[in-house]
């Protein structure tokens, strides 16, 4: 018994000198001046660091320009995108049941708000037309902000939201005949075309029902009307020079209206850029110059 009181002792003492020993005055086995040796070590080195650090970042953040970027891999084509924009890229919904169609209101109404024609008075200007809105820097001094062109929310006619005509306000879609939106996504410099004016064409989209067979909704599209009606990206919108430097720029929109869709079926439709420059169609981006949507309107009998 008294053999392992002697051992207990003797490991509580061992564990207690290791964390101070009162003869050589250390601390967990080294003295104070070992200590604040390792202390600052540690401190200059990790200061080394930080200051490598910070000055690889200084150097980074001086080589990229606020407005543009430095380097930039445009791409062939630049993507196509519509709105409403519903889950999976489908629109879907019933005529009799509002609260199938009002979420899509909402988000037009939304979406084109800054489109109106009181706001476009108040923050851009009235350009020529058919003709590049080219803004140019003068040498350093940077010519920001940059203007832009007036997209007014008239120009897109029955698919504007504003007006008294019936199915105006609600975008054709209580009528069966909704509204699609379609905008080019922005790409800094990019000129859409040369001669020809980029303008929007939707079809029914080609897809496959088997294994070497392929099918298309043309009779069930219908006929479609065009907003503006010559369902133009005008030239007057471009170049692009980025949301930092042209602050209030609008995008241009086409709205295609489906006039004579039929109801209770799929109905799979393509929209395309046309130009002269926007040709090259990706097989592995099917966003590039293109979308692809389903639309579905569904009518009780």
């Amino acid at each position: 018994m008294a053999k392992e009181e002697e051992e207990t002792k003797g490991n509580t003492g061992s564990w207690t000198e290791f964390f101070w020993n009162p003869r050589t005055h250390e601390v967990m086995g080294r003295t104070a001046s070992s200590w604040g040796l390792i202390i600052l070590f540690y401190l200059v080195f990790y200061t080394f660091l930080a200051g490598m650090f910070v000055l690889t970042m200084y150097v980074m953040l001086c080589t990229i320009d606020d407005y543009k970027p430095t380097y930039q891999d445009r791409l062939a084509i630049p993507g196509l995108m519509i709105r409403p924009k519903g889950d999976l890229m489908e629109i879907i919904y019933n005529i009799e049941d509002t609260e199938s169609w009002d979420k899509y209101i909402q988000k037009l109404d939304s979406f084109l708000g800054p489109y109106n024609d009181s706001v476009q008075a108040q923050k851009n200007d009235v350009c020529i037309p058919d003709s590049f809105f080219y803004q140019e820097d003068s040498g350093e001094v940077r010519n920001n902000p940059k203007r832009s062109c007036q997209f007014n929310r008239t120009m897109l006619g029955s698919c504007s939201g504003v007006g008294s005509e019936p199915g105006v306000r609600t975008y054709g879609y209580d009528s069966g005949q909704p509204c699609i939106f379609i905008k080019l996504n922005r790409v800094i410099g990019m000129l859409p075309g040369k001669a020809q004016v980029p303008y929007v064409s939707c079809g029914p989209k080609m897809y496959k029902i088997g294994p070497d067979e392929w099918n298309q909704d043309t009779d069930k599209i219908g006929e479609l009307e065009y907003y503006p009606t010559n369902a133009s990206f005008n030239f007057m919108y471009y170049p692009f020079y980025g949301i930092k430097a042209q602050v209030n720029y609008s995008q241009p929109l086409v709205a295609v209206k489906f006039t004579n869709i039929t109801f209770n079926t799929d109905v799979n439709v393509e929209c395309k850029i046309m130009s002269d420059t926007l040709t090259q169609y990706s097989e592995r981006d099917k966003f590039a110059g293109r979308v692809s949507f389903r639309l579905r309107i569904n009518k009780n009998i």
